[in-house]
């Protein structure tokens, strides 16, 4: 494997296999037509599950693998200034992590890795979803016509699954019982991937209420037209 054209990601999931498809997930959105056969991984930490939740840590990997990611370099100039922005937010909130940025048709990737993601996601990721609608907002005062997405480790990959998963077993439980289901509180990044995971469920639809930021989705029995 060239190193020049190496590129590496880490991940990290409650099992190596989640944080192993994690990695996948953010390569394939870094290295066009990714061959999945020739991805090397590292096994950083094999994770702990603790005792009833306490003292758990997640499994960690580093892939790698060769592509071209030429056409999403972070040296383009679109890509700058969204890695400029967060890496000031993340000096100020005194979060150390290391920041890359890439641009492809229109949309910056900001990509945080280090030992402080845990901090810069923040939970439920309410800071790093804060940091991607400052950084968006930042942009638009500058009359940029860019979309910013800020990740770390491959929080965006794993959240969309457990929001995803969630979402398809919740709607399975209200269509069985004709009963609807209150979500936790999400931010709106949050609510969107679940809205977004059922509209095409014939069986239920969806709606948000309550008030920021404690607002969530409500899944609900989709009414059949007599």
């Amino acid at each position: 494997m060239s190193e020049a054209n190496l590129v590496t990601v880490e991940a990290t999931g409650e099992t190596v296999g989640e944080a192993k498809w994690a990695a996948l997930r953010e390569l394939e959105s870094l290295v066009p037509g990714l061959d999945r056969e020739q991805v090397q991984f590292q096994v950083v930490s094999e994770g702990e599950r603790g005792l009833l939740g306490v003292g758990f840590s997640p499994a960690q990997v580093i892939a790698s693998a060769a592509g071209d990611t030429a056409s999403g370099s972070e040296t383009s100039s679109a890509a700058s200034g969204p890695r400029e922005i967060v890496e000031r937010i993340a000096a100020a909130i005194g979060a150390d992590v290391s920041v890359s940025a890439r641009e492809r048709e229109g949309v910056v990737t900001v990509t945080c890795s280090g030992s402080d993601v845990a901090l810069f996601i923040g939970k439920h990721g309410q800071t790093i979803d804060a940091i991607q609608y400052l950084a968006n907002a930042i942009m638009r005062s500058q009359g940029e016509d860019l979309e910013v997405v800020v990740d770390a480790s491959g929080y965006r990959a794993r959240r969309t699954a457990t929001l995803e998963s969630m979402a398809r077993k919740t709607a399975q439980r209200v269509s069985a019982t004709g009963r609807r289901a209150e979500l936790e509180p999400m931010t709106p990044v949050e609510r969107k991937i679940v809205h977004e995971a059922l509209k095409e469920d014939p069986g239920v639809e969806t709606a948000s209420e309550g008030s920021e930021p404690n607002r969530f989705v409500v899944v609900l029995p989709r009414l059949v037209a007599d």
